[in-house]
C-alpha cells in the first residue's frame, strides 16, 4: 500500500475507496509512531477526514490495526503461493518462495513491520492474524517443496517452517543492516543455503 494524495475534507468517496484511504493513513501513522503512541486523531488528520468518519468504518484503534495486519498477512500468503506455483522445479520453487518473502519485506510502506514487528504481540486477535499468515505460508511451502521427499506431514511442515523462518529473519536483517548486497543477490544467497539443505532429502516420487 503506497501513500497517495488525500482528498480534502468534505469530499464524498465510495465506501471501499474511503476504507482504502483510511488504511493507507493508518499504516503511515502506525509504522511511524507504533501502535501505542498512535492516536485516532492523528490517523483522521493524516487521512483528511473527521474522527466521526473514521469511526464509521472502524470502531476503534485495535480494529483498524487488525484490519491492516490481516490485509498484509493475506497479501504475504498470496505472494508466497503464487511464487511457488510458477514452476514445478523444486529448486526454483525454493528461490521463488524466498524471493516472495524478501520482496514483501522490501515493499513500500514497511507493511512487514505490522506483521513481523508488531508492538501488539500478546494481543490475541493480532497474534492469531500474524500466526495464521505465517502458518499458511508454511503450509504452502510444505505442500509444494517438501512433498517429493517422502516425509510425513509433520516433518515436512517442520522443514517448511525452517525455510519461512530463515527467509523472513534474514530479509529483515538484510533490509536494516546491509548496504552493498543487492536484493537479487541476497535472495540467491539465502535460497542457495536453503536448497542445499532441502536437496539433502532424496526424492521419493518422480
Amino acid at each position: 500500500m503506497t501513500e497517495t494524495a488525500q482528498p480534502s475534507r468534505g469530499v464524498r468517496l465510495p465506501r471501499d475507496a474511503r476504507r482504502a484511504q483510511l488504511l493507507t493513513a493508518a499504516q503511515h501513522v502506525f509504522v511511524t509512531n507504533g501502535y501505542h503512541a498512535a492516536a485516532m486523531d492523528d490517523i483522521a488528520e493524516h487521512a483528511g477526514v473527521s474522527k466521526p468518519v473514521l469511526y464509521q468504518h472502524f470502531p476503534g484503534k485495535l480494529e483498524l490495526y487488525l484490519a491492516l495486519v490481516e490485509m498484509h498477512g493475506g497479501e504475504l500468503v498470496r505472494r508466497v503461493r503464487e511464487a511457488i506455483e510458477t514452476t514445478p522445479d523444486n529448486k526454483q520453487r525454493v528461490r521463488a518462495a524466498v524471493g516472495a518473502l524478501f520482496e514483501f519485506v522490501d515493499g513500500e510502506g514497511q507493511a512487514f513491520r505490522l506483521v513481523f514487528e508488531s508492538d501488539l504481540r500478546g494481543e490475541p486477535a493480532v497474534d492469531q492474524a500474524v500466526d495464521g499468515a505465517l502458518s499458511d505460508c508454511v503450509d504452502a511451502v510444505a505442500e509444494a517443496v517438501t512433498a517429493d521427499a517422502g516425509l510425513d506431514s509433520e516433518r515436512a511442515r517442520l522443514l517448511a517452517f525452517g525455510l519461512v523462518g530463515l527467509s523472513q529473519v534474514t530479509a529483515r536483517y538484510w533490509l536494516d543492516e546491509t548496504e552493498s548486497v543487492q536484493r537479487d543477490e541476497a535472495i540467491s544467497l539465502i535460497s542457495t543455503l536453503a536448497w542445499k539443505g532441502l536437496a539433502g532429502f532424496p526424492l521419493q516420487n518422480g
